[in-house]
């Protein structure tokens, strides 16, 4: 392999997997009441700080749980937000497996790139130096290359950690064929020099890479 041979990397959630778009679409995953009182903006905005704190390792699980809980203002408990938080991630989207077999038996690397945190990486990520461990959801282990937000202490759409991607990957950022659901990572992304590509969540995602990816497959 060399640095200028092509990688496809892929986001996690919008794209491999199907994910709650809203607390109350998580709330009403993990069979908990939803108050729409907590979507106001302040309250909101207190949660996206959190969120990211965690995301770049930079809170731990049981602190997080705990000040997060708070900003609901005693309508849910630590433990009550943390099932809220689990239930976050649905299903696999169908497909995308399939997708990454195919690549690899073209022998073209593969990795993933997600803003994502401790709590819900032990849901996708293989973990051998835990004992017994075994993923919710197992499309994700099969890339070659995983990294995430919260182990590289950097999230998207910040440059560096696309950066960062690259480095420990070997692969040029001209190389590197990058699908994500949302358009501020998508501008980070090709900032870095990537050949980014904006996946619709709420459609067939394996099908709208697998067309981009068509001379690849070929």
């Amino acid at each position: 392999m060399s640095a200028s041979d092509p990688i496809v990397v892929f986001d996690l959630g919008g794209v491999v997997v199907r994910i709650c778009r809203s607390l109350g679409e998580a709330c009403a995953a993990a069979g908990l009441p939803h108050h729409p009182e907590l979507q106001q903006e302040h309250i909101t905005q207190q949660r996206r700080a959190l969120v990211r704190q965690f995301e770049i390792g930079a809170m731990e699980e049981h602190d997080f749980f705990e000040r997060i809980a708070l900003t609901t203002e005693g309508r849910y408990t630590r433990e009550q937000f943390r099932t809220i938080h689990q239930a976050w991630i649905l299903d696999e989207y169908p497909g995308v497996a399939e997708l990454i077999d195919d690549l690899h038996a073209k022998h073209i690397a593969t990795g993933v790139l997600s803003n994502t945190n401790a709590a819900h990486w032990s849901q996708l990520a293989p973990h051998p130096h835990i004992a017994g461990h075994t993923p919710k959801f197992t499309t994700p282990g099969k890339v070659r290359h995983l990294h995430a937000s919260h182990l590289l202490a950097l999230a998207k759409p910040d440059v560096e950690i696309y950066h960062e991607f690259a480095r420990r990957a070997g692969h040029a950022p001209a190389s590197i064929i990058f699908f994500d659901d949302l358009p501020e990572n998508i501008r980070g992304a090709r900032e870095a020099g990537w050949n980014a590509h904006l996946i619709d969540h709420a459609g067939d995602t394996a099908t709208q890479m697998r067309t981009i990816l068509a001379p690849l497959l070929d």
